[in-house]
């Protein structure tokens, strides 16, 4: 059984990743439904909780029923960090997370994120002190390096399991490739034989289908896989891993109805949750995937894309249902 600090997660734990404008609590609960063993936060920025900005504050939003979950923090300076963290612990969160992976521009320009792979020491200054702020496990998730030429992720998993997080997650790209590539796990196998490392090491980059998982665990040996963009309008990939992780056999795919209702829940509960306005245009990424592989499913997706109406896009749910009724999936 894996633990991150005293929590128990499961033998071979799925968790989904943190992501911006999608790892919000509509669709976390979706995910965690279908099988998700932990989920995380969107990242919060420490300055955004410290200006008490609304952007930052609603990200601490949990339920109950999402648990465990963990919040992802990211900022470069170890002060603000640190009056972060204390504002994080009042929401009550199972784990906080330190983001030390997202590659873009505007978080790398400030330090943070994979900005900080360019200064391991403070990488480490900002852990070490986060670790003693908190009782919370402090959990973290960063890239291989900033580029191939610097790779210094076995002294990094090192350093920071010595100040004490209880799991590190890694994403098998370096920042210069953002999402480009192929990710690279060779060297996530190579930290988890690291006979020094003891805490779980979870692989994260291009985990896609059950056979994607299965091969992590059983070739690379890490405890877990963390799963992003593969989840996007798509929470039934958690299921699908965890019943081939059991049986060795594919799942069969969602029924129709069951992604026009996961659409519809989806969107309902992101309106009640963020509003109107906002829970349209965020649902919007997802409908190409709930519906993907649905011929002549095109006209449909432009209707609920372009229209800032919920009614119109609850209608548009309904004329597919009757439309595709009884189409199944391969």
């Amino acid at each position: 059984m894996v633990k991150i600090g005293n929590i128990e997660v499961g033998d071979f734990p799925l968790l989904l990743a943190p992501m911006e404008d999608v790892s919000d609590p509509p669709f976390r609960m979706l995910c965690k439904e279908q099988g998700a063993d932990v989920v995380y936060t969107e990242f919060v920025s420490a300055e955004g909780l410290i200006r008490d900005a609304a952007k930052s504050r609603i990200k601490l939003d949990i339920y109950e029923k999402e648990r465990p979950v963990g919040i992802q923090v990211f900022g470069g300076n170890i002060e603000s960090m640190l009056e972060a963290c204390a504002i994080i612990e009042a929401s009550q969160p199972d784990i906080i997370d330190i983001n030390f992976g997202c590659p873009v521009t505007k978080v790398v320009s400030k330090g943070a994120g994979a900005g900080i792979l360019k200064d391991v020491d403070k990488m480490v200054a900002l852990t070490d002190a986060m670790v003693k702020q908190t009782k919370l496990p402090v959990t973290v998730k960063t890239r291989l390096g900033w580029d191939k030429d610097s790779i210094k992720i076995m002294e990094v998993a090192e350093r920071l399991q010595d100040v004490g997080i209880q799991a590190i997650t890694i994403h098998g790209r370096t920042r210069k490739q953002m999402y480009k590539g192929n990710a690279d796990w060779h060297l996530l196998r190579e930290i988890k034989n690291n006979p020094r490392m003891h805490i779980p090491v979870f692989g994260n980059g291009d985990v896609k289908t059950p056979e994607d998982a299965v091969r992590m665990r059983d070739e690379y040996g890490l405890d877990g896989a963390m799963i992003g963009r593969a989840s996007i309008g798509n929470p039934w990939v958690f299921r699908e891993i965890q019943h081939f992780i059991k049986t060795g056999e594919h799942l069969a795919k969602p029924s129709l109805q069951e992604r026009v209702d996961a659409a519809r829940r989806h969107l309902q509960t992101a309106m009640e949750w963020k509003g109107e306005r906002l829970g349209v245009l965020e649902t919007r990424r997802h409908y190409s995937q709930y519906f993907k592989g649905l011929p002549g499913f095109k006209p449909f997706r432009i209707k609920m894309v372009t229209s800032d109406d919920p009614h119109d896009v609850f209608s548009t749910l309904d004329e597919v249902e009757k439309e595709f009724a009884g189409y199944a999936f391969v």
